[in-house]
């Protein structure tokens, strides 16, 4: 992520409560992947619940670019 993004990204956690709570829901998806992916031999349902816990992920994180990429724009408006 270059530098500018960086703080756009910060700027946005810290003024955008869309973008805090998908960043949150993402992140807690991340904890939860991790925590899956430590099994030794995880279950079948672990494998259902790693691929959907994915699918959120990337749900989470396009919504996310969507959001900065609006904002980059607006900011590159004059």
């Amino acid at each position: 992520m270059s530098a500018p993004d960086h703080s756009l990204r910060h700027q946005l956690l810290e003024g955008d409560e869309e973008f805090r709570q998908l960043y949150e829901e993402h992140q807690g998806f991340e904890q939860r992947l991790e925590h899956l992916n430590q099994k030794s031999i995880p279950s079948e349902q672990d494998e259902l619940e790693t691929k959907s816990i994915k699918r959120h992920k990337l749900f989470l994180k396009d919504r996310m670019q969507t959001i900065l990429r609006s904002q980059r724009e607006t900011v590159a408006t004059p």
